[in-house]
């Protein structure tokens, strides 16, 4: 085995975090490590918006993020703002482009950002297809074994994300570090992910493939998306969006049509007594699901036989329509983890563990966990770029 090299900082995780941090601190003069064990770096980027990474949202602010401290990321998303990522992406020539809700994606592939991100950390030594073997401190300096070689630091930084996507490689190795040096975790859980149904609410995965325009609702939180019935239960952007607060025995609230004025379908009775609700769901919903909504509605006559009672009901139940999952499909489709290594053990300037100087977390591996969108790459460069001024 080699003797210890000389470095300022030693980065676990070659990720959007890592590599952002080690770009701005190798730009600062210091003398940077990053080992990650997955054969190349920035896999997650990679495979992000469809393989054009998107890489941030113009909305990024602290009330769009999870954590135990709602307040916590507020500091490092003030200093480095979607603005100023921006900004970076224009100096390397990227071309983008805005989705909806405020979504940036590159116009190419998303290799350009990680090309974008090894070129500003061209000044660090990136090893990949390395893992870490031990991981230790001697109270002044780190000393990490990885691969064949050992290289100590009085700085670490903790950037090996959660355990979603594991077959990208992810694994709860950032949970291990923070149990050893003392840090203390909020529970993980998969986040951003598709959610099952089971018994009688099984009936709608009769609707497989199908997706429609919805505003879902859980926990106290409302996204105005699309949702899709999968052969599981339910996805699509707004499910996934209030996956991330959703708990067991909770119920998830559907508004089939959130654009509906209320009083809708008697109104529907006064100007077209003969339709049938099949058909009027089906005028504002894909044909499959307004049969099978109809149908669980009970209302099979023409409307003008519906008494206006149970029009009412119906409105009332279109609008509020209510699921109770049985679970997620896990951290193998979880785009993102809810929980980790506690904000309350770690300073909101500079992502340093307050009991444990010298050792940084960063990125998914906190307990700050963005909406869908382009947000959590937000918090990886902006997390990234607080512990890198501070190295």
């Amino acid at each position: 085995m080699s003797a210890p090299a000389p470095f300022d900082a030693i980065i676990l995780g070659a990720g959007g975090a890592g590599l952002m941090c080690a770009a701005v601190a190798a730009q600062r003069g210091r003398k940077v490590l990053v080992i990650d064990h997955a054969p190349d770096p920035g896999r997650k980027i990679l495979i992000s918006g469809g393989g054009r990474c998107n890489f941030t949202n113009l909305g990024a602010a602290p009330d769009r993020y999870l954590s135990a401290n709602p307040h916590f990321a507020r500091s490092a998303l003030a200093r480095y703002t979607a603005q100023d990522f921006l900004e970076l992406v224009g100096k390397h020539r990227i071309a983008w482009h805005e989705k909806t809700l405020g979504q940036l994606f590159c116009d190419g592939s998303a290799q350009q950002i990680v090309r974008m991100l090894l070129d500003e950390a061209a000044a660090a030594t990136i090893r990949c297809d390395t893992p870490v073997r031990d991981v230790s401190h001697n109270g002044t300096r780190f000393r990490v074994v990885a691969g064949d070689r050992e290289v100590e630091a009085p700085s670490l930084v903790i950037a090996t994300g959660g355990p979603s996507i594991p077959k990208l490689g992810a694994t709860g190795f950032a949970y291990e570090l923070a149990k050893r040096f003392g840090l203390r975790l909020v529970e993980p859980r998969p986040a951003l992910v598709p959610l099952t149904l089971g018994g009688e609410e099984a009936l709608f995965r009769e609707l497989s493939g199908v997706a429609t325009p919805v505003e879902a609702r859980c926990g106290g939180a409302a996204f105005r998306e699309a949702a899709l019935f999968t052969h599981k239960g339910m996805s699509g952007p707004a499910i996934l969006q209030v996956s991330s607060y959703w708990r067991h025995g909770q119920a998830v609230a559907i508004d089939f049509l959130p654009q509906a004025a209320s009083g809708w379908l008697r109104e529907t009775k006064r100007q077209r007594p003969r339709a049938r609700l099949p058909a009027v769901l089906g005028e504002q919903l894909p044909g499959r699901l307004a049969d099978t909504l109809a149908e669980r509605l009970g209302i099979a006559s023409e409307l003008g036989n519906a008494p206006d009672k149970a029009l009412e009901a119906a409105e009332r139940r279109l609008s509020d329509w209510r699921f109770e999952p049985n679970g997620t499909e896990g951290f193998a489709k979880a785009e993102v983890t809810v929980g980790g290594i506690s904000t309350a053990d770690l300073s909101q300037q500079t992502m340093e563990a307050r009991k444990v100087p010298g050792l940084f977390v960063i990125g998914e591996a906190v307990d700050v966990t963005g909406w869908l969108g382009g947000y959590n790459f937000q918090w990886a460069w902006a997390s990234g770029v607080a512990a890198g001024q501070a190295l």
